[in-house]
């Protein structure tokens, strides 16, 4: 087994409220609703922290950050992934790349990827070449489609140092 290569896998969904802010990779994204989180609620920060936890067999963020743990109320997820960058760091392991996916109906994201990408990239001190993001609608159908909730997947392959 090729120990020098890494991969986990990310999911993350929350319901969406009125008048809760939308943070995705960090960035808040203007519309009416947000997601109901213990946290800020950023799914795609959810998926990519399960992503790199999974990668090092170190369990899920619920595990490290419970819901639970009033100190973790309302707390930004990019303070989450610094933490994550921490926890993993002993391991020695840099990204390779990341793939993620993020999907809702509304509000289109087209114009918000490129700054979500750039934030993303200054946290994890990556180049953008090796993070995609990617926004999908849900054609409408179950929760996601009916704009009742929002998800995200991720995927992280990290490389030994």
């Amino acid at each position: 087994m090729n120990e020098n290569l890494r991969i986990g896998f990310g999911f993350d969904i929350h319901k969406l409220v009125k008048n809760k802010k939308l943070f995705l990779g960090g960035v808040e994204i203007s519309y009416n609703y947000g997601c109901m989180a213990h946290s800020d609620g950023d799914v795609l920060i959810h998926a990519l922290i399960d992503a790199m936890f999974g990668a090092l067999n170190l369990g899920d963020i619920g595990s490290h950050f419970p819901d639970n743990d009033m100190k973790f109320k309302n707390i930004s997820s990019i303070e989450l992934l610094k933490q994550t960058i921490e926890i993993c760091k002993p391991f020695n392991y840099n990204i390779s790349n990341i793939d993620s996916t993020i999907i809702l109906q509304k509000p289109k994201l087209q114009h918000h990827i490129e700054i979500i990408q750039e934030n993303l990239c200054n946290v994890l001190n990556i180049s953008k070449d090796k993070l995609s993001i990617k926004a999908k609608t849900n054609e409408k159908l179950d929760s996601i489609g009916k704009g009742k909730a929002i998800s995200a997947y991720c995927i992280v392959l990290l490389k030994k140092i």
